[in-house]
């Protein structure tokens, strides 16, 4: 199976890293260094701003 292409933005992801604290061991380690609770927190935080974008939109 191929790889899966990522849905969001490297800038994006970056954004979201530095905001929940971990982006300075997305520099060092790169993607494959965080811990999975902060993988889930930038989801979390991801889907936060997509339904507050999508309340806007109305």
């Amino acid at each position: 199976m191929g790889r899966r292409r990522g849905i969001m933005s490297e800038g994006f992801k970056e954004e979201l890293a530095k905001e929940l604290g971990f982006y300075d061991v997305v520099q060092k380690e790169g993607w494959g260094g965080i811990k999975a609770r902060d993988a889930g927190n930038m989801v979390k935080r991801a889907v936060e701003i997509a339904q507050q974008s999508m309340k806007n939109y109305r």
